[in-house]
């Protein structure tokens, strides 16, 4: 990789708020640079690539994965972190504090923010009052870039490629903010091709099915498992997101499609790969952990880190 291509993606994309903000190129640069931490992993180099930054992740929503990720990734390229969850609750928030105050104190200490807020928009406000720059992660039902990208970099890892693609995807499209990363991600690569498996009341809009066909996605919604077709090169598998609900009684009896060892005898293939956004709750059976082609606890946390690792480095270095 050129010493110049770090320096091009600096000067276009300072914030990472949206996957629309990315091209074939910057993944491209972003996977080369995940792929070059990844081989560092192995051969047990240290990375100290970041000493003397500080990056502070502001989660204003429950996380697990991400924000350890984040964290993790951080860390493991020499940065030190301001960590704080639950702002809401901890922090000057609760004396009612903006979220744009917020962020122009968190700039002073910090030479980048990564932000989860459940208001759709909220990355990208944090983005318009600082100079530092925001990543994303996890604005509400908005968007994920960061799990598209480590989404993308699985697949690409299992296929060798991006595009002639044909994918499930099960679950939330309502309130799936990696869903609809996802998606977007998928468009910018030619010939891919997407079954929707959903309750209607989990549906994608008629906007957004427009949206990503007019982007060249070839879309497929299908209201049945008998209808999921046998070649599929991946499942990507998803929760519903009761917590989004306003009527918790009525989100109780919503369930998204289940995953199971006799589903995947019936509709799975040899080659394909099965994956997950997580947390998982009760949409999938535990026993298909057992199954090589399900690597949403393995291969695909994994990557998470180490195409965060690439975010960090390509933003920060």
């Amino acid at each position: 990789m050129g010493a110049s291509a770090p320096i091009f993606f600096i000067k276009m994309l300072t914030d990472i708020i949206s996957f629309d903000q990315l091209d074939t190129k910057t993944l491209s640069l972003i996977f080369k640079t995940a792929d070059g931490i990844k081989k560092s992993f192995k051969n047990k180099k240290t990375l100290e690539i970041l000493k003397g930054k500080v990056i502070t992740l502001l989660f204003f929503e429950p996380s697990s994965r991400t924000f350890s990720s984040f964290a993790s990734a951080a860390k493991r390229l020499g940065a030190q972190t301001i960590e704080y969850q639950n702002p809401m609750q901890t922090s000057s928030a609760v004396k009612g504090e903006t979220l744009e105050d917020t962020i122009k104190v968190f700039s002073a200490y910090s030479d980048l923010i990564i932000i989860r807020h459940p208001e759709i928009g909220a990355a990208s406000r944090a983005a318009n009052v600082t100079d530092i720059p925001v990543i994303n992660a996890g604005d509400g039902a908005g968007e994920h870039p960061s799990q598209a990208l480590l989404d993308l970099y699985t697949i690409r890892e299992q296929f060798g490629r991006l595009d002639r693609l044909k994918g499930l995807i099960a679950g939330d499209f309502l309130y799936g903010r990696a869903v609809r990363s996802l998606l977007k991600a998928l468009c910018l690569y030619k010939n891919n091709s997407i079954y929707l498996l959903s309750p209607k009341e989990l549906s994608l809009s008629k906007k957004d099915v427009y949206l990503y066909k007019s982007r060249g996605l070839k879309i497929f919604e299908i209201d049945s498992e008998k209808n999921i077709p046998r070649d599929c090169d991946f499942w990507y598998w998803t929760r519903v997101q009761k917590e989004r609900f306003k009527n918790k009684t009525a989100s109780n009896k919503i369930k998204a499609p289940y995953l199971s060892t006799a589903l995947l005898k019936a509709k799975g293939n040899n080659k394909m790969i099965v994956m997950h956004v997580l947390p998982r709750i009760d949409e999938v059976d535990r026993e298909v952990d057992n199954d090589l082609r399900c690597i949403f606890l393995t291969k695909q946390i994994k990557n998470g880190m180490y195409v965060r690792m690439a975010l960090l480095k390509l933003i920060l270095k």
